[in-house]
């Protein structure tokens, strides 16, 4: 399967809706997205993660990073509506506990 990243404001936010399977092949894409958001995104940015199948860990990596970069750039960095794959992935990484996680829409 392969991933489809679309980006979007939402208030000042930038959004970007993840929909695919996140794993060694796609999360350079994954990354590249979430790097070049961080500078336009004074606001915060956002990652809409209900569309998520599946995650290995290159990509739990990939969000590591990308919220190194934000904390470093000053950018609120929220993982949005994660999938139940996703949060099984953040939940085993205790991940869940350091990022900021909207659960509703």
């Amino acid at each position: 399967m392969s991933l489809q990243i679309d980006h979007s404001r939402h208030d000042g936010t930038a959004v970007l809706t993840v929909r695919g399977e996140v794993d060694l092949y796609t999360s350079p894409d994954l990354r590249t997205a979430i790097m070049s958001a961080v500078p336009g995104a004074p606001d915060g940015l956002e990652l809409d993660l209900a569309g998520v199948a599946y995650m290995d860990s290159s990509g739990v990596a990939t969000l590591v990073e990308g919220f190194r970069r934000s904390r470093e750039n000053g950018t609120r960095f929220v993982l949005a509506q994660p999938s139940p794959a996703v949060m099984k992935v953040l939940e085993l990484t205790r991940l869940d506990t350091i990022f900021e996680i909207r659960r509703g829409p």
